[in-house]
């Protein structure tokens, strides 16, 4: 989750398969999305072999937060996990009825919303949007990575940066409190969305996400140096970003 990294799905499906009665599931909150671009679908190689997938929906489709998805290739596995029978409950058994396949037996149509956003972007438009978010997650990394006094801390495989901010010489008591004071700035102003984590036991933020535009992507590059140093904003401000998926968007 704060790396973006893949494990290797072919060995570790051939290890689950030589077990009699294993299940392999794959948690791919947002990472199973990479299968949606041929640039991206490599990293994914190999999980079609997996029993079941789960997936989250709120992250790069937008839609609210507890929206997600789970396939499971052993459908009757996945109702006998999940259904429930009592006196009280009256089953049709020649209609497929919601409870039998989700944890909870009365929900709000979370549907609704995914397929609305799936409807409206299309195939092309969820991989535009895949690309977009994975090269302006690259174009920060290397814009940050080059400064002094700033870590990327993972190899930026997909939308995931990981940095941390230090001043040279710093403590790591003090690089936490510089990493959270630009994490608290930033969220604070507007400027991007950028979340605050732990790797090995230090401060670090993640997933700075700008939007498209190349100038957007400097801008918020600028502003985030600036907060690192405890200087303010520069001239050139930030427009404040929705965070709203943009797959007509054209990046130069």
């Amino acid at each position: 989750m704060n790396t973006g990294a893949f494990d290797p799905f072919e060995p570790i499906a051939d290890l689950v398969r030589a077990r009699e009665s294993a299940w392999l599931h794959v948690d791919g909150a947002f990472g199973l999305w990479a299968a949606a671009s041929p640039r991206f679908a490599g990293l994914v190689a190999g999980v079609e072999r997996a029993d079941s997938w789960a997936t989250d929906a709120h992250k790069w489709l937008d839609v609210p937060y507890d929206c997600g998805f789970v396939a499971t290739a052993d459908a009757a596995a996945h109702r006998a996990a999940m259904s429930i029978a009592a006196a009280y409950l009256v089953q049709d058994s020649g209609e497929r009825d919601g409870m039998d396949w989700t944890p909870e037996f009365s929900r709000r149509a979370r549907g609704v919303p995914a397929y609305a956003v799936l409807r409206a972007l299309g195939r092309d438009g969820v991989r535009e949007m895949v690309e977009r978010c994975c090269d302006v997650a690259a174009r920060m990394a290397s814009r940050l990575g080059d400064e002094p006094g700033v870590t990327v801390l993972n190899d930026v495989v997909l939308d995931q940066v990981l940095v941390r901010f230090a001043a040279l010489g710093e403590s790591d008591a003090a690089a936490d409190a510089r990493t959270r004071a630009v994490i608290a700035g930033v969220q604070r102003d507007g400027t991007c969305w950028l979340g605050g984590t732990t790797w090995h036991g230090l401060a670090a933020s993640r997933r700075p996400r700008p939007g498209a535009p190349a100038n957007r992507c400097r801008a918020t590059a600028r502003r985030l140096l600036a907060a690192a140093s405890g200087g303010h904003r520069p001239p050139a401000t930030v427009t404040r970003d929705p965070w709203l998926p943009r797959p007509a968007t054209r990046d130069p």
